[in-house]
């Protein structure tokens, strides 16, 4: 795996997510409600169709930031963010990722500098290609309501309209979080949110 360790100003913002409507509002689809407030506090357009993605650019304190909502389904979310950093040249550190998570109640956040995929699918992925050195950013989407309950079934549900508004409360943080990051400021931000 090469990448260049040069490109100072490029960063990729990934929301994790599945890309059917059918999926909007889903607990797993979390990153991709987070990536989309980041479109829309930015004025970032997402009408570029490369590398198994939607993505746009935007300009952050003189930063080129690619932010992405992969279109290969979750557990090939690895595939977009890949074939991205590597034609741009971004170095996994520079890469920041942005997931749900069911072992945190909803809203709340938790960020690494790196890790372990945690049992998620999409994590696995990126790990699988760039390796578990890049910052992440988990949105907690709550426990399964009893050890029984199916996984799967709980990440494709819904969100009641409660859980939803304090979302989209928490999406303010996550935006914030990511500037800090692209600022060189993850010590920060971690002692802000987690």
């Amino acid at each position: 795996m090469l990448f260049r360790k040069d490109t100072g100003a490029d960063f990729l913002v990934v929301g994790l997510g599945n890309p059917e409507s059918r999926y909007d509002n889903t607990r797993h689809n979390v990153g991709f409600a987070a990536a989309d407030y980041i479109r829309s506090k930015t004025g970032t357009k997402l009408d570029k169709a490369k590398f198994r993605a939607l993505y746009g650019v935007w300009k952050y304190n003189g930063n080129r930031v690619f932010l992405m909502k992969p279109q290969t389904y979750m557990n090939l979310s690895g595939d977009a963010v890949w074939l991205c950093a590597q034609y741009y040249k971004i170095p996994p550190e520079n890469i920041i990722v942005i997931s749900d998570d069911v072992s945190l109640p909803v809203g709340k956040m938790r960020i690494r500098r790196k890790g372990s995929r945690g049992g998620h699918n999409g994590l696995k992925s990126i790990i699988g290609h760039i390796g578990d050195n890049f910052p992440r950013i988990k949105i907690g989407v709550g426990e399964k309501p009893s050890p029984d309950y199916d996984l799967a079934d709980w990440v494709l549900g819904k969100f009641t309209d409660r859980e939803t508004k304090v979302l989209k409360e928490e999406y303010e943080s996550v935006f914030s979080a990511v500037k800090l990051i692209i600022d060189g400021q993850t010590d920060k931000a971690m002692n802000l949110y987690n």
